[in-house]
């Protein structure tokens, strides 16, 4: 299909259990961490760089949730070369040679952050590309990794919602310790967000800070992430549908210069999967009027 098949497959991976525990899914989209050759070798600056912008280990800190009954998701590819964590086409037209579709998305804050779907520059703003891209190119990329992902995510939903009427999705993300602001005050261990109070019933977040702020977390909510095109496009309260995204600081349980996994990365796992458990324990039919009727 594309040139970048071997070298990214699969392109993500979906763990279902045996025996659903709950309608609860838990979702990496960031931490992907195979680097294409060919993107390797357009980029002006090195690997090292590129991973900056990674949720790295991630996607191993829930991976043992399959085992307890939780469906988990990572993506394999970098979000650096394709950003799953935004609308289809968000794309800059700077960065490419040739005309962009009609119904690309070029004025988004995020594409004029150079965070658009095919991102223009790293976490910490530096340039990516030393050439501007064809517009075919990232076109492709859309098409043969970005659409089959959010694919197989849809499908996977709308399972859990055929058989339970409600779904969780938890998007899990980490954060640099400290931000590019040095006039932003100190980052919690745990960022909540629920697109203020739109992606999920209420009751939701205010189960994960309770569990995790009795585990040692400190906690914020919606800042400096609400939560992005997966919590507020998949996050539909009223049909049952809820999405939250996790931020955890990098520095709660990894080395963030050293990109190694830090002392405390076992116990971290551990309380993630005593969150689920957690959430798997709230009655389906308090997260909203609905489920009498979806019954």
């Amino acid at each position: 299909m594309t040139q970048f098949d071997g070298e990214l497959s699969p392109p993500f991976e979906i763990v279902e259990p045996a025996h659903w525990r709950a309608p609860i899914i838990f979702n990496s989209p960031h931490s992907g961490s195979v680097y294409p050759l060919e993107f390797l070798n357009a980029s002006r600056i090195d690997l090292a760089a590129l991973r900056r912008s990674e949720d790295s280990f991630m996607d191993e800190l829930i991976a043992d949730l399959s085992e307890r009954g939780f469906p988990t998701v990572r993506v394999n590819f970098p979000r650096s070369y394709v950003d799953v964590n935004r609308e289809p086409y968000e794309l800059d037209p700077r960065m490419f040679t040739g005309r962009l579709p009609s119904f690309a998305n070029t004025r988004s804050m995020r594409v004029a952050g150079g965070l658009g779907t095919i991102p223009r520059v790293v976490g910490d703003g530096q340039e990516i590309y030393r050439e501007r891209l064809s517009v075919d190119d990232a076109l492709g990329r859309i098409e043969a990794l970005y659409k089959p992902y959010h694919r197989a995510l849809r499908r996977l939903i709308n399972k859990a919602h055929q058989a339970f009427g409600t779904v969780i999705l938890v998007d899990c993300h980490s954060m640099p310790s400290v931000g590019v602001s040095r006039d932003e005050p100190r980052r919690p261990d745990i960022v909540i967000g629920d697109r203020y109070g739109t992606s999920c019933a209420s009751l939701l977040p205010d189960v994960v800070e309770e569990i995790m702020s009795g585990l040692g977390y400190s906690i914020g909510r919606n800042k400096p992430y609400a939560g992005g095109f997966i919590t507020e496009h998949y996050g539909n309260p009223a049909s049952g549908l809820h999405t939250v995204q996790l931020e955890l600081n990098r520095a709660v349980y990894m080395d963030e210069r050293q990109r190694e996994r830090g002392p405390r990365f076992a116990q971290v796992a551990a309380d993630f999967a005593a969150l689920a458990e957690a959430l798997a324990q709230v009655p389906l039919g308090d997260l909203g009027p609905f489920q009498a009727a979806a019954e």
